[in-house]
């Protein structure tokens, strides 16, 4: 059973969050606190696997709780966020301040039944992924996750060493994850690349900051992202990166021509494709259906950078719930490209990399901190044979 403490100043939406997630198989509120003041105390008290937090509460806000809560706790916090612009800057700084995922509250919904559906919808399954698992203590801000000891340079992490059989045993997954599977062998590729693709969902705005902060401002290729963000916040997002990363990012829109150096964020509700315009690669949007319930969708664009750059694309797969990108990371490995995912140790949610991983179509499975490195290096490999990969 996952417990959840819900914490929200409005009497009204925590009634809607309790009895939305009274339904659910699994899950056990133990907690309701109206501030991020009182939280504290139930927190230390509970110790819930789950956290449902507002953002906009008097005496504390979710902000400066998720702040304090990271000072002795790990645990996963999901943000109650509006959907609109001051809600997305206040939660892209709840997560960088260390939440975990967030969720939009319902709006022009009709009934209570309704609304408490929504919410339903958006916060059981990621309470679930969340809740499922116990992370280590967070390292000091500012200090990168380090590898496990003793793997060799780009190998996955092996499991807990468990009794035979035992969820977390070496061999075998926790229940309903994948199976571990090696990183796919092949020749040692060496051409040229010309883009750089990534997606991400949970755990990913963190995840990608950290990536892009390693990559330098005159890198000669350009990088396509799709990262599983509602409108309004992938701008937000985007603004937030161009600020704090030595790289040019942009929220992509219709007809840009793609530039070295420069970071294109599909935008929240639409995919991000792309067409040949002489020699230059321009961006489309498109409201086409959602592929694994999301759009944008990491697999569209996996699959329109594969027709476009074949073998010249490097692709990564980065934390997230879900499967979105196996599909299209395997029609770029039938092109020829390479795909790096994101180890099970820094991932938040080993959903979409580990399902690319257990279909034996990941060229290397690394740790977060080491994926910039890994980029750069390959991107300039590919133009210099005299730096060592």
């Amino acid at each position: 059973m996952i417990s959840v403490l819900v914490v929200d100043d409005s009497v009204v939406v925590r009634r809607l969050i309790v009895d939305a997630l009274g339904e659910a198989p699994g899950i056990q509120v133990v907690g309701t606190a109206a501030n991020g003041l009182l939280a504290q105390a139930k927190i230390d008290q509970l110790k819930p696997d789950v956290i449902t937090m507002d953002i906009e509460m008097p005496q504390m806000d979710g902000i400066e709780a998720v702040r304090e809560l990271r000072k002795r706790h790990n645990t996963p916090v999901i943000m109650f966020s509006t959907l609109s612009a001051a809600g997305a800057t206040a939660t892209l700084e709840a997560l960088s301040a260390g939440a975990t995922d967030y969720v939009t509250k319902p709006s022009n919904v009709g009934s209570v039944q309704e609304s408490m559906m929504a919410v339903r919808e958006q916060l059981v399954p990621k309470i679930q992924a969340l809740g499922g698992r116990r992370r280590p203590p967070a390292a000091p801000p500012g200090r990168p996750p380090a590898p496990a000891a003793g793997l060799r340079p780009g190998a996955a992490p092996l499991r807990p060493v468990g009794p035979p059989g035992a969820p977390g045993a070496l061999g075998r997954p926790p229940a309903g994850g994948p199976a571990p599977t090696r990183p796919a062998v092949r020749r040692s590729p060496g051409g040229k690349i010309d883009i750089l693709a990534i997606g991400s969902s949970t755990g990913g705005p963190d995840a990608l900051t950290k990536v892009l902060l390693g990559l330098p401002a005159d890198l000669p290729v350009p990088i396509v992202i799709t990262q599983h963000m509602p409108p309004v916040f992938t701008k937000m997002f985007a603004e937030r990166l161009d600020r704090s990363t030595a790289l040019k990012v942009v929220e992509a829109g219709e007809g840009m021509e793609l530039a070295p150096g420069t970071v294109y964020i599909a935008p929240g509700d639409r995919h991000l494709v792309f067409q040949r315009r002489g020699t230059a690669t321009i961006t489309q949007l498109n409201s086409g259906p959602q592929e694994n319930s999301c759009r944008p969708a990491v697999d569209v664009m996996f699959r329109s950078v594969a027709a476009l750059y074949g073998g010249s694309c490097f692709a990564t797969i980065l934390t997230g719930m879900g499967q979105d990108g196996r599909s299209g990371a395997k029609v770029l490995r039938d092109a020829g490209a390479e795909v790096l995912a994101q180890d099970e140790a820094t991932s938040v949610v080993w959903g979409m990399p580990g399902a690319v991983v257990s279909a034996g179509l990941a060229d290397e499975v690394l740790p977060l901190d080491r994926i910039a490195g890994t980029l750069l290096n390959r991107v300039r490999a590919g133009r210099s044979p005299a730096v060592a990969r």
